[in-house]
């Protein structure tokens, strides 16, 4: 006995012979209908009326496939293959035609089709249930054929943002590591970037917070709002822009790039030729280096010491154990108690009574923490160049 399982798929059951009859007729005047239809589309849908970019011999050959597909699976009561659907899918994809507007001439094609098959129906006296069994043999491979074009234009679609954004970003690698300097070829990078060759540019290179994980999200986007054009892209260890400050004052572009987290951010001088990016881009790392620990972003000319000890190196280490070294010998609470006052003097400008102020003490008590300091290192606070060694070490040692 053949179990349900064993039992052959018999395949598609026999066409009523008046829909045979009614396919054939149809399949006859396939090419007139289909240019038909193409007219149909260019005069209900704007962007094949008004952009060219699909000819009307296109169009047609287009519509004659979606229709031959539909009318062979109700001739041979079987969805076919809806290879064709994909070939159209990819070329109007290529060719820059907006999904919506495929889907919207579909929907044209496939009406204006039924039309014609309600009317040939009606002519031939063919009954309702008969119609109503091929409408949704119809609906369902007109279904197949739509979902195999669109899955092919997205996938076409897909593949094409990731080259153009793998171009974009060898593009903007070329302008900062500072490889392009024929101005003809500036030209062409700048216009495929969007940004103008000249401007009023700032270099932003944000500290990722880890490996290939961007530090500003959307900031691009954030930017745009505020009328700024820029350009990203993610180096091992930060996310680097080149921002057009255009019109828009750069502290307002500071402004974008503080809201948009806590990520430590250095903003390069401004320069006004993109053959300045790669430069700024050295620049714009010191100011990030030297940004709060915290996050902040930093500004290059803000903080001239901090930035100086990110580009020395370890050499800044060096002076700074020369510096506060002999602070060392001394018991934990006091070295903190020293460290602390000399770092909020530094700030408020060399001030005994605003130090005192900040960390709730007398001035006097200030002034006998100084003298501290000078007593264990042999530096004097009144001279101009053992101050700018402590500021120099007290940055060295701010991380």
């Amino acid at each position: 006995m053949t179990s349900p399982t064993d039992a052959v798929d018999p395949g598609p059951g026999p066409v009523e012979q008046r829909l045979g009859g009614l396919t054939a007729v149809l399949l006859g005047t396939l090419r007139e209908r289909s240019v038909e239809v193409a007219h149909q589309v260019r005069e209900r849908i704007d962007f094949y009326r008004e952009s060219g970019v699909v000819t009307l011999d296109d169009l047609a050959a287009s519509c004659e496939e979606n229709l031959r597909f539909v009318i062979d699976g109700l001739a041979r009561g079987v969805v076919g293959d809806p290879a064709p659907a994909a070939a159209t899918g990819v070329r109007r994809a290529e060719a820059g035609v907006p999904l919506p507007a495929v889907l919207a001439a579909y929907r044209v094609g496939f009406r204006t089709m039924w039309e014609h098959v309600a009317d040939e129906c009606a002519r031939r006296g063919i009954p309702a249930e008969l119609v109503v069994g091929a409408a949704a043999d119809a609906v369902v491979a007109n279904d197949v054929f739509t979902e195999a074009m669109s899955a092919a234009y997205n996938a076409t679609l897909t593949a094409q943002l990731v080259r153009r954004e793998a171009e974009r970003t060898a593009l903007v690698e070329a302008l900062l590591s500072g490889t392009v300097v024929d101005r003809r070829t500036l030209w062409e990078v700048a216009d495929l970037l969007g940004l103008p060759v000249a401007g009023t540019y700032v270099v932003a290179a944000a500290v990722l917070p880890a490996p290939g994980r961007s530090a500003l999200v959307g900031v691009e986007t954030e930017l745009a709002r505020v009328g700024c054009r820029s350009t990203w892209r993610l180096l091992p260890d930060v996310q680097v822009g080149i921002i057009d400050a255009g019109t828009v004052h750069v502290e307002r572009v500071v402004e974008v790039l503080e809201a948009e987290g806590r990520a430590r951010v250095g903003v390069s001088p401004v320069f006004e030729d993109l053959t300045g990016a790669a430069r700024a881009l050295e620049l714009a790392r010191l100011s990030a280096a030297a940004a709060p620990a915290a996050g902040g972003v930093l500004r290059f000319g803000d903080d001239p010491v901090g930035i100086a000890v990110a580009a020395s190196g370890d050499v800044f280490g060096r002076v700074a154990d020369d510096v506060l070294g002999p602070l060392d010998s001394l018991a934990e609470a006091e070295r903190y108690t020293l460290l602390e006052t000399l770092e909020v003097w530094v700030e408020v400008g060399g001030s005994a009574t605003k130090t005192a102020t900040r960390l709730s003490c007398h001035a006097n008590t200030v002034r006998h923490r100084l003298r501290r300091f000078e007593e264990k290192t042999g530096r004097r606070l009144d001279r101009p160049r053992d101050v700018a060694a402590l500021c120099l070490a007290l940055e060295a040692r701010r991380d």
